[in-house]
């Protein structure tokens, strides 16, 4: 069952997922993302331990494709349901593996270089079970809402950072993404526009100039920065959408497939979109993109 509606709304949404479930179609496996403890762990409660859920399509609507998706929160917490269980399972629907990424954050005390060590270990057992979760390994990318859109973008731009030392044969795999998925995503650290809870919860009050720069995601595209899709809306007030501007404007210099959407209306933190609202659309129109770029296409 693959349902498909323009302008999906919260209700339509969760009809929607209730209409899959009782098909049998929606399953999850939550596991640990690290073997033991995480990098710079500060115990061994649940606080301290990172997770994964996996969202697997039906094998006979998969196209191969797979998505890390860091859910938004200001780094201070997950919007885990919006941002992260209702987007695996739309994944599911175009036929995409979704794979939620339940990373540390300064809500559990944590600030970088956790996150980063998170994704880069998703992105990395993503491709280690490639073959398990019948995913091609050069179709594996990485999606984020507000500051999991900052994760991802960061993801995107820093994966060659060594931010920890290997633990076992996943971290033989390369971190970088295949392509990424940015949501009204927190990017820049110009006080002009930056989001600045987000970049404190991240690197503290006390960041240096430098840091800042450093993770000011715009300033760190490169000729190797995978292809792109960005949303936001003109009346975010929480995110402005120029952070999404100079992400795109970055990609253009180095042209790279990029797309993106600003739309009249929307708000923030509206997930898969609230229903009557212009930025409701985006999910058809990174869909497009999807299938435009090729990461949707059946091998």
């Amino acid at each position: 069952m693959i349902l498909r509606k323009t302008g999906m709304g919260a209700a339509w949404v969760s009809a929607f997922l209730l209409q899959m479930g009782a098909a049998g179609l929606l399953a999850a496996e939550t596991m640990p993302l690290w073997p033991g403890a995480a990098p710079g762990a500060l115990g061994e409660e649940e606080k301290d331990i990172p997770k994964l859920t996996v969202y697997l399509p039906p094998a006979d609507k998969a196209v191969g494709a797979a998505v890390v998706i860091c859910p938004g929160g200001g780094y201070g917490h997950l919007a885990m349901d919006h941002e992260g269980h209702q987007v695996a399972q739309w994944l599911n629907s175009l036929g995409v593996a979704g794979i939620i990424l339940e990373y540390r954050h300064r809500g559990k005390g944590y600030g970088h270089p956790a996150p980063l060590q998170d994704v880069q270990r998703a992105l990395r057992t993503a491709r280690a079970r490639a073959d398990t979760y019948g995913v091609d390994k050069n179709r594996i990318g990485v999606l984020g809402f507000s500051a999991g859109g900052h994760l991802a973008s960061t993801a995107v731009t820093h994966f060659n950072d060594k931010v920890y030392e290997p633990m076992d044969d996943i971290d033989k795999e390369s971190a970088r993404p295949d392509f990424g998925v940015l949501i009204y995503p927190v990017i820049s650290s110009d006080p002009a526009i930056w989001h600045k809870g987000s970049f404190m919860n991240l690197l503290g009050n006390d960041a240096s100039p430098e840091m800042l720069e450093k993770f000011s995601n715009e300033k760190q595209v490169t000729a190797e920065t995978p292809p792109v899709f960005l949303a936001h809306s003109t009346d975010d007030k929480a995110v402005p959408p120029e952070n999404s501007i100079v992400f795109y404007q970055a990609m253009r210099k180095f042209k790279h497939p990029v797309e993106m959407h600003i739309y009249l209306e929307g708000g923030h933190g509206y997930g898969l979109g609230r229903e009557g609202l212009p930025a409701s659309s985006w999910p058809d129109h990174c869909k497009d993109w999807m299938m435009a770029t090729g990461f949707l296409k059946k091998p």
